[in-house]
Parts: C-alpha cells; sequence; structure tokens
C-alpha cells in the first residue's frame, strides 16, 4: 500500500480484553450508536465505508463519542489521533489509536486509513453486541516484508524538502491583478531535535481603472528565509529554540531586516498529550539589523533593535469543544514603551443538545510602528492596503452558534445535485 499507517500495539491486547469481558452472561445490544467529533475528516466516506453502526447527529445520544485530533507531521503528512470514549452501558470502555498519512499520500490514501483505523477502534464496543460473531480479524502480511522488519537506510538522514510556486491571474473590464508565490521548506524532525528552514516569495499587482478613466497602480512584494533549531531539554515539557530570519516587505517599509532570536518553552502538559490539551509558556530575546525603503517616522534609515518576547497559550480538544487561547507580550529592549500586548480566544463549546456556541476575538495594543513611514500613505495606498497604517490597536470579533435538532440518526449518504461549479448566478 502506498500509504503508511501506524496503530497502537495494544490494540491486540484490547481485543483479548473484550473478548474476555463478553465471556460473562451480561446481555448484548444490537448496534452502536457513534458520534463522530472530527473537523477534518470526510464523514461521508466514513458512512459509506463503515454501514454496521448507527451514527447519531449529537453526543448525548452516542454509546461511543470518537474524538478525532489532527497535527501536521514533519514530512507534510498528517496523524490522526482517535479517542474511542464509552458512553452509558460501554463506560468502562476508552481507547487510543493513531493513524500516520505521508506527505505524498492521495486524498484516497489518506480517507481509507482513516477508516481502517477507525473500524479496528470500534472492534471492542461491537463485541458486546449481538453482531459479534458477523466480526473477524485478519492480517495480510506484504509479500516481500520478512519475518522481522530491520529498519531501512535512509539515505536523506530524515531531511524532507518541499518547494512549490504559483501564478494567479484575475481580471475584469475595469481591474486586473496578478500574483506570483513561492515557497520552498526543508525539516527534520527527531525525538531530541527539530530542524526547519523555509522560504517565501510574494508578488502582488494590480490595476483599476477609474470611472473618469485614469488608471491606478499598486505593488506590494515581500519574501522571507528564515531556519530554526529546536531541542528537547531531556523531558517531556522543556524545549530550547535558536532562529534566525531575513525578511523583506513593502507593506511594512522593510527593506531588510535580519533577526536572530533564542528562546526557551515549557508546556505544562506532557508533549505527548499536544493533539487534547497544551498549556506554554514560551521566552525568546533576539536581536535585528533593519534597513528601511523610506525613512522612518523617527527618523531613522537602518538600525540595530534588541527585542524580547513572552507568550502564554493555552489549547484544549475535550468532548465539550474546543479552546484556544493566548497572550503575549513583545517589546524592544531600548526603550519599553514600543511594545505590542496580543491577545486571542476561539472556542467552539457544546453548551446543551446540538446547540454549539462559537466565540473568536483578537485585540493588539500596538505600540511598536517603528518601521513606519514619514511621508505617510497616499489615499491609493490607505484604499488598496499596500501600506500599514498608524494605529493604536487593531482589534476582530465574532460570535455565532448553531443548533441542530430533530432525527438522532445520520447514516444516509445522497451525493445528488452536491457538485457544484465555482461559481453562483448573479455573480
Amino acid at each position: 500500500m502506498a500509504y503508511r499507517r501506524f496503530v497502537s500495539g495494544r490494540v491486540a491486547a484490547v481485543l483479548v480484553a473484550a473478548l474476555v469481558m463478553m465471556a460473562g452472561p451480561a446481555e448484548a445490544q444490537t448496534s452502536v450508536k457513534v458520534f463522530v467529533d472530527c473537523a477534518q475528516c470526510d464523514f461521508n466516506n466514513l458512512r459509506q465505508d463503515i454501514t454496521y453502526v448507527s451514527y447519531v447527529n449529537a453526543q448525548q445520544d452516542a454509546d461511543v463519542h470518537v474524538l478525532i485530533s489532527t497535527q501536521n507531521t514533519a514530512s507534510g503528512g498528517r496523524e490522526y489521533t482517535f479517542d474511542f470514549i464509552g458512553q452509558e452501558t460501554f463506560g468502562d470502555l476508552r481507547q487510543a489509536l493513531a493513524f500516520l498519512s505521508s506527505g505524498s499520500d492521495t486524498e484516497d490514501e489518506r480517507r481509507r486509513g482513516v477508516s481502517r483505523t477507525f473500524a479496528l477502534g470500534l472492534t471492542p464496543f461491537l463485541l458486546r453486541t449481538s453482531q459479534a460473531s458477523r466480526f473477524s480479524l485478519q492480517y495480510s502480511r506484504p509479500a516481500d516484508q520478512a519475518t522481522t522488519t530491520q529498519p531501512a537506510q535512509d539515505p536523506w538522514n530524515s531531511w524532507i524538502f518541499r518547494l512549490g510556486s504559483s501564478v494567479e491571474l484575475n481580471g475584469e473590464e475595469r481591474q486586473k491583478s496578478d500574483r506570483i508565490r513561492s515557497n520552498f521548506v526543508g525539516n527534520r524532525t527527531t525525538p531530541a531535535w527539530k530542524f526547519s528552514f523555509n522560504g517565501n516569495l510574494d508578488l502582488n499587482n494590480s490595476q483599476f481603472t477609474l470611472s473618469d478613466g485614469r488608471e491606478v497602480k499598486s505593488e506590494s512584494d515581500s519574501w522571507n528565509v528564515s531556519g530554526a533549531a529546536i531541542k528537547s531539554l531531556g523531558s517531556n515539557h522543556w524545549a530550547a529554540l535558536a532562529r534566525f530570519e531575513i525578511r523583506s516587505s513593502t507593506q511594512s517599509n522593510e527593506q531588510r531586516d535580519m533577526r536572530q532570536a533564542f528562546g526557551i518553552e515549557w508546556d505544562y502538559f506532557p508533549y505527548a498529550d499536544s493533539t487534547r490539551r497544551s498549556m506554554v509558556l514560551q521566552y525568546s530575546v533576539g536581536i535585528s539589523r533593519v534597513k528601511y525603503y523610506q525613512t522612518t517616522l523617527f527618523g531613522k534609515d537602518d538600525e540595530t533593535l534588541f527585542d524580547n518576547r513572552l507568550a502564554a497559550i493555552l489549547a484544549l480538544r475535550q468532548q465539550w469543544g474546543t479552546w484556544r487561547a493566548s497572550a503575549a507580550y513583545s517589546g524592544f529592549l531600548h526603550d519599553l514603551s514600543k511594545h505590542n500586548l496580543d491577545f486571542f480566544v476561539d472556542a467552539d463549546v457544546r453548551l446543551f443538545r446540538g446547540f454549539t456556541l462559537n466565540v473568536e476575538g483578537s485585540y493588539s495594543r500596538v505600540r511598536d510602528q517603528i518601521y513606519l513611514a514619514a511621508g505617510g500613505a497616499t489615499d491609493e495606498e490607505v484604499l488598496l492596503r499596500v501600506r500599514r497604517l498608524q494605529t493604536g490597536y487593531r482589534y476582530r470579533t465574532l460570535v455565532g452558534f448553531s443548533y441542530q435538532f430533530g432525527s438522532i440518526f445520520n447514516n444516509v449518504v445522497n451525493p445528488r445535485w452536491s457538485a457544484t461549479t465555482g461559481r453562483q448566478f448573479g455573480q
């Protein structure tokens, strides 16, 4: 198979334990009601592949709550962590499995891996139903796999590289734009070290024809190259960082900004729990050498800056929903009045059956815009957003809810008239 899969080595033990538990005289259920809690899964594909359970719309109606979390891997793939949480008569059952998809997997290979792991995790619950006699466990070993697998030689020494580029063209009678983007990524990840290198280029050009025939043009260019080395400090809670970056941005009036930084991180929870919960403190100090396109408000054409940054980040993914919040301070050491305070929160919380509240908001107290050009921005640059503007704050808020009611079951997939052309009438 083209895709790589990893399933916890405890699967067999869980199955055996489940079989032993079945030996008792308990009365078996006829089916298992499952609530799938995953924002990045193809739910239709799961329902088509796994047809021997009943899917429900609310966690409270389920026998099994399947909480699926995802995070990106160093190879450009994705790790899916499955937490099977028994409820009601299955309240004594709970297990965790994982599936690793490589960066070269197709979408179909990734979906098949998710379905297979999903099915394996449901096995102990299905063994307690009257359907138990209809299932069997089967393993097919690849023909070229030896009885004892030896680790293969890796000519790349765990280094993974990825590059890409795109050209985007848009146009109407009175406006047109083009955008060129390119990127390069290289990384190497081991339990003790994590190395990464990144490069990005973004070139934007726009042209508008006004009602009086005048043409307005705008350009916004940026690029950056960065690298980082992160070292585990011998525990499951501490890590150190060394980072460098060179960047340029016409929007920020930075012709060249070279920065080096060193930092320390502590996670209250073990790093192994990162897909479900993390509470992190980060602190770093850095030095930058900056050259500006235009003389700044403070009369600087170039300068050397020392800065420090402190951040607290909380992320939770539980049965009741998700919660992400952070607070961060960044400031210049030569002048403590020039600083920035950032606050962010994003929560999706199930308050009661079928009702989910979504709250998202951010606020920044801005006192560090030392890069602003003394000449300010023209009206065209303000409207086209190609220049940073002086401000004392930034904010964004969103509050919403969803309420679902009706039948608790959700087993049917009907794809008729689901396809779209990408354009709606009247656009």
